[in-house]
């Protein structure tokens, strides 16, 4: 059976109902993870799990060491990889608690190391990322989804931006226009850098907040809470679904 990892974004640093049986610290040439990888056993199978953020959740998404997140769950034994992330929802159909499978990506973010080919390069190494997620992994998640009884999208364009503040009102119309239907700021680069080191890769999203102007209120961080607070739930409700199969 596929040695499966969880990415935990905001709101989802431990995984409810993991038997951890070890912590690893794992060095890599890229620096140091944001947490240590927690290898466990859910319902009988081995999981590893990583939290982006650190926990306690205290790396920006701009600063997530996301080369050495990845490298070290691929050392640890992960082969694929689901990445939970809090997201805005663009789509109309995709309103706070909505959940999506995105299916496509479109990178506005700068300065990130984005890749583990950049030095003492003995060729020019390129990856195919026509398709950023892995389907068959995207249809493990949509028939939890569906098993759940969730309302969810099947499909969604995900924006990554910079961060870490908020977007504009005139950048989330750009994302629209550019046919984005989620935007978040940590789906890039770490789907890429999981294509170049061969490790399956999908997305369960959560919508926590309509995007810029998408709502005539003001988006405050208590409505994004409380938005996690009520969904998380459901994520791990959906992730066990898909690990006992």
């Amino acid at each position: 059976m596929t040695i499966l990892a969880i990415i935990g974004g905001t709101g989802l640093t431990q995984l409810e109902g993991l038997d951890i049986r070890r912590s690893v610290d794992v060095e890599t040439p890229y620096g140091t993870p944001s947490a240590p990888v927690l290898v466990g056993d859910y319902a009988g199978r081995e999981v590893l799990f990583l939290a982006r953020h650190g926990h306690p959740h205290r790396y920006p998404p701009h600063k997530v060491n996301y080369r050495a997140n990845l490298w070290a769950l691929k050392q640890a034994g992960a082969e694929a990889i689901i990445a939970v992330n809090a997201v805005g929802g663009i789509h109309p159909a995709m309103g706070t608690g909505h959940l999506c499978v995105p299916h496509q990506l479109v990178d506005y973010t700068s300065g990130r190391d984005h890749t583990f080919f950049a030095d003492d390069l003995e060729q020019v190494t390129h990856i195919d990322f026509s398709y950023p997620y892995s389907e068959s992994l995207r249809q493990q998640l949509i028939s939890a989804l569906a098993a759940q009884g969730e309302a969810y999208s099947d499909f969604g364009v995900y924006g990554c931006t910079q961060g870490p503040r908020l977007e504009t009102v005139a950048e989330i119309a750009r994302l629209e226009r550019d046919g984005c239907d989620i935007v978040g700021m940590t789906g890039m680069p770490e789907a890429a850098l999981a294509r170049e080191i061969d490790l399956a890769y999908a997305c369960l999203a959560l919508v926590v907040n309509p995007a810029a102007g998408k709502s005539a209120d003001v988006i405050t961080m208590a409505e994004i809470e409380a938005a996690l607070h009520e969904g998380i739930g459901r994520v791990r409700a959906v992730l066990a679904k898909v690990l006992v199969g």
